[in-house]
């Protein structure tokens, strides 16, 4: 039984996001303040596919920025600033040198950040403050290394930590940069993370530094498939992880293959490898909290393609790619929180996020669990199952697919949450203000079981599976470790694209 075709999908998700995120004071248990940093809606990174490919061309996700002058390199920023600088004291001007905009002209924020990087890199004191432009070793002030936000500014060949040659960049968030580089002392290929250098992002590296340097120590030989740390430090005030080098992320190849879906028997591998890996965590009191096709990457990129008929016409064929390896590895840990320390109001990305974080319950392993099965729906389909940036929506769509919310815990809801309630405890949808296309998209929303059609055995256990998997209350949710144990992992799954 094939999965569902293309042409059935839903609207894609969309390929543009403002990332939005605020920093907000929390009381904990203890009666202590804390500063928190809430991420909503976190895009997917841009990234690159890795040396795995044999090729230097970005993935479909990641393209160079478009310039319309020589890239500036550190080299040639500090020749320009030099060369302003002795303009200014003979009094003559050496090169044209870009205006400075008042700052109240640039209504666009894209474009005042712009400005503000570029200025940034030509005046090095603005750096210099963050500690990344400070002398080096041999006494000589060394060129800025950061953006105005406190990020490293990648150059190619650069030397990181007098061991690392930077190679490109395969990604940038909020908490930094992911970087290829070549270690000259293995010359093996790894990735770097680049914190920012900030003393927020500072302090949460360190914490996934721990989260890391416990996974390993645990499990020396990586059996349950979690990045490995193999070293991180600290170069000009930013805290850099570095880990193997694997392949693109499960997002950037659904998205290269046209958002297609899995064949069934690689969901089946994915499924498993994934629910090992996050019972691994559990069992070390760990919830990873940001589970999402952005943070598992594949070992290794490789594929075949084959043709496969387009449903209603009879000749047509389109192109479909296949993986030869179904190995993954799970990733960023930056979020990553131990069940016995303090949570986060608001976690997880927005369409991997459980109904109970959006009603305010509180959340722990559970939280892991729904992400999961939402994931594998996306597998099945190509696309994300919860497409919506709004609380109510989202829980409208909730109910669309998984069926009406359990009593039991729409009461719950309704105390914590009672404006996205009406009538005690059944959901307030829609609201007068509800646009059109929120009322046609919640609409469009199908069950669980028009999404996976129970038509032969492996169907019917996989639909089993994913639908405990996606239950509302948490406290009746499946665990992983049982989720192991289900019947859809006995079943053989036959070859197909």
């Amino acid at each position: 039984m094939p999965t569902p075709p293309v042409g059935t999908r839903k609207r894609k998700r969309a390929h543009q996001y403002t990332v939005s995120y605020s920093e907000v004071q929390e009381v904990d248990s203890d009666g202590r303040l804390r500063e928190v940093i809430v991420i909503e809606d976190t895009p997917p990174p841009p990234t690159a596919s890795p040396a795995t490919t044999r090729s230097n061309v970005f993935s479909a996700s990641y393209q160079p920025p478009l310039l319309s002058a020589p890239i500036r390199t550190r080299a040639r920023a500090a020749a320009e600033a030099q060369a302003l600088s002795a303009s200014t004291s003979s009094g003559v001007i050496a090169a044209p040198v870009p205006k400075k905009r008042k700052r109240e002209q640039p209504e666009d924020a894209t474009v005042a950040k712009r400005l503000a990087t570029q200025q940034n890199a030509v005046t090095a004191t603005k750096s210099w403050a963050s500690g990344s432009g400070a002398p080096t070793e041999d006494g000589s002030k060394a060129v800025p290394c950061d953006d105005k936000e406190g990020h490293y500014i990648i150059v190619p060949d650069d030397m990181i930590y007098r061991r690392y040659r930077t190679v490109r960049l395969l990604g940038q968030g909020t908490f930094g940069k992911v970087v290829e580089a070549l270690d000259t002392h293995t010359g093996n290929r790894v990735a770097i993370k680049i914190i920012r250098a900030i003393p927020k992002y500072r302090d949460a590296s360190k914490i996934e530094v721990r989260v890391l340097q416990k996974l390993k120590e645990r499990d020396p030989q990586n059996r349950h498939k979690c990045i490995h740390l193999l070293h991180w430090f600290d170069h000009r005030n930013h805290i850099c992880i570095v880990s193997e080098l694997f392949g693109m992320c499960i997002y950037d190849f659904l998205k290269e293959n046209d958002f297609a879906p899995f064949p069934r028997h690689h969901i089946q591998s994915f499924a498993r490898q994934l629910l090992g890996s996050v019972a691994f965590l559990h069992e070390l009191h760990l919830i990873h909290t940001d589970l999402k096709p952005e943070n598992i990457l594949l070992v290794l990129n490789d594929y075949k393609t084959v043709q496969v008929p387009i449903p209603g016409k009879r000749t047509a064929a389109r192109t479909k790619r296949i993986l030869n390896s179904t190995d993954i590895r799970l990733i960023d840990f930056g979020s990553a929180t131990f069940e016995e320390e303090y949570h986060s109001t608001v976690v997880s990305t927005r369409h991997y996020r459980a109904p109970e974080i959006i009603l305010g319950l509180g959340w722990s392993y559970p939280c892991d669990v729904f992400s999961l099965g939402c994931i594998l729906v996306e597998f099945y389909t190509g696309v994300a199952l919860f497409q919506t940036h709004d609380n109510l929506e989202h829980l409208a769509m909730m109910e669309q697919v998984m069926g009406k919310m359990p009593d039991r815990f729409a009461r719950a809801g309704s105390r914590s949450k009672p404006e996205f309630f009406k009538e005690g405890s059944k959901l307030d949808w829609p609201k007068p203000k509800a646009s059109r296309q929120s009322k046609k998209d919640v609409k469009a929303c199908r069950t669980l079981q028009e999404i996976i059609q129970p038509t032969d055995i492996v169907n019917k256990h996989f639909l089993d599976l994913v639908r405990k998997l996606l239950t509302f209350d948490p406290a009746q949710r499946i665990t992983v470790r049982d989720a192991l144990n289900h019947p859809y992992f006995s079943v053989t799954v036959a070859n197909e694209a």
